[in-house]
């Protein structure tokens, strides 16, 4: 990761990449040392892309979440949610889960004994989104939305559509609980698009091909680019298409603490759901009896930030 020194990129992140084991990939770009939060959005990993042998498929066992969304958006394959709400909902390829854990919820996150009878692959996107003090232990809810029911802008080599939260004067059904955007973008070969400054802090991530921003360069897939505020950006596809991310929205209403699955504007309430956890206290997830235990390397005190 660097600090941009001009133009209209304020930081420049690359992210490091984790093997989650039998050659599973993520790439982690946020948060960061150097950039930690972007608007309310406090994680984002890429997963994959990835080619599960047959008989093989994602498995993440139930874990536990406060104070924040989850929202999934996946480019190839498919995942089945099940959260201790009783939702079970496949998410495919367009489609959006938007998951808001409040005061607490438990979900697992795995692949099916359909998508397992064959060779199947895997890429997507997840993220956290903190959620404003006066809803951080709302009551849990989860939504699902089809490709088909998110807002579109199309035109001169561009389709952007908006999961979450409002851009390009459109709106996504997502509830989110926040002012913040996140975009899906498809750019042809040759085509250009200009990104208005609509929030106060918006980054690019690069999912696949690579972006020519001018005096600023070319980047490829891997990369989130944070731009500076207000400033306008413009975007220009090479010789061949490209996909990135838009996200964003105006700055949280404090700091934030993480803490594994965690995200509290308390420390104290961060303590308070280890120990919930530990002891039990987070409800059951229908028809699954594992789950992933404390880590035992967690710190003393949690950073807060920014």
């Amino acid at each position: 990761m660097k600090m941009a020194s001009n133009g209209a990129l304020q930081t420049i992140v690359v992210p490091r990449t984790r093997d989650l084991g039998d050659g599973f990939e993520v790439r982690r770009a946020l948060p960061t040392t150097q950039r930690r939060m972007v608007g309310p959005f406090v994680f984002l990993d890429q997963m994959g892309p990835h080619r599960f042998e047959a008989g093989t498929g994602l498995d993440v066992r139930p874990h536990p979440h406060i104070g924040l969304a989850t929202v999934t958006f996946l480019y190839d394959g498919e995942i089945m949610h099940r959260d201790s709400l009783g939702t079970a909902q496949p998410i495919r390829p367009g489609d959006v889960n938007w998951m808001t854990a409040g005061q607490g919820i438990v979900h697992s996150e795995r692949s099916t004994k359909e998508v397992r009878h064959n060779a199947s692959s895997l890429f997507g996107l997840q993220c956290w989104v903190a959620l404003p003090r006066k809803h951080e232990d709302t009551a849990p809810s989860f939504s699902h939305f089809k490709a088909d029911e998110l807002p579109r802008m199309e035109g001169d080599g561009i389709m952007a559509t908006i999961i979450a939260g409002s851009f390009f004067s459109r709106t996504s059904p997502v509830p989110t609980l926040s002012d913040m955007f996140y975009v899906d973008v498809l750019m042809q070969p040759g085509a250009r698009m200009t990104i208005a400054p609509e929030y106060e802090e918006q980054a690019v991530y690069v999912v696949q091909g690579s972006i020519d921003l001018g005096n600023d360069g070319v980047f490829d897939a891997g990369h989130l680019l944070v731009i500076r505020p207000r400033q306008i950006l413009t975007v220009k596809a090479g010789n061949a298409s490209v996909r990135f991310m838009l996200l964003g929205g105006e700055p949280m209403d404090g700091p934030r603490g993480v803490v594994w699955n965690f995200v509290s504007s308390s420390q104290d309430r961060l303590e308070q759901a280890k120990q919930d956890w530990e002891a039990g206290r987070f409800p059951d997830l229908p028809g699954e009896t594992e789950r992933i235990p404390l880590p035992d390397d967690l710190p003393g005190k949690p950073v807060f930030y920014p």
